[in-house]
């Protein structure tokens, strides 16, 4: 495990966006992408909004994706399994990094056949608790013609990332401003922050 974390931050460090392509193992992406067909089909998931709870906002113009939260007081074991990982990363990555992160929030993403999300910057003006954007993809026998990329903006290096199940991406959340390219067919992810409130 270890081994992906140390993927994640010396990527990072490299070109200001972490890339560790089998952060989640096989069986954990499979049962968590399992869970979000069952939430899907269960009419669980809403419409993702714009801004935080101070201000908040829908735009299918924006963005049209569909999500649901994580939370502990589901008791989901896969979706704990997958909090157990990342509070072993965000450890990993204070004790080596002296990051400072308190918190992390996390939700299921579903982008349907043409859906999309338009240049962003994951940070809101009015709190800037989230400080890393960390996300894990879902997506088993991904093409490339499927679309649904990550398109990350650099000067003069724009980043395009397919999101493959197992792969997890991680930046700054008032960095890199990014975009999900629309998409051809079904994708998954769990997307989510790294917080401190310092």
């Amino acid at each position: 495990m270890e081994n992906s974390f140390e993927d994640l931050i010396t990527t990072y460090i490299e070109n200001r966006v972490g890339i560790s392509e089998h952060f989640l193992s096989a069986e954990l992406a499979n049962n968590l992408k399992q869970n979000l067909h069952n939430l899907n089909d269960n009419s669980q998931l809403s419409a993702a909004g714009i801004g935080n709870s101070e201000k908040l906002s829908y735009d299918g113009a924006i963005r049209s994706d569909s999500i649901y939260w994580l939370d502990k007081k589901h008791n989901n074991a896969f979706e704990n399994e997958f909090f157990a990982q990342m509070e072993a990363f965000i450890l990993y990555l204070n004790e080596s990094c002296y990051a400072g992160i308190t918190g992390y929030e996390f939700h299921y993403s579903l982008y349907e056949k043409g859906d999309f999300y338009l240049k962003h910057l994951d940070q809101f003006k009015n709190n800037p608790s989230r400080k890393y954007s960390i996300i894990s993809y879902l997506n088993s026998d991904w093409q490339e013609s499927h679309g649904g990329e990550l398109l990350i903006h650099q000067d003069n290096n724009n980043q395009k990332i397919s999101p493959t199940q197992g792969k997890t991406v991680f930046f700054k959340s008032d960095e890199l401003v990014h975009e999900v390219l629309v998409t051809q067919n079904t994708r998954m992810s769990i997307t989510g922050w790294l917080k401190s409130d310092r």
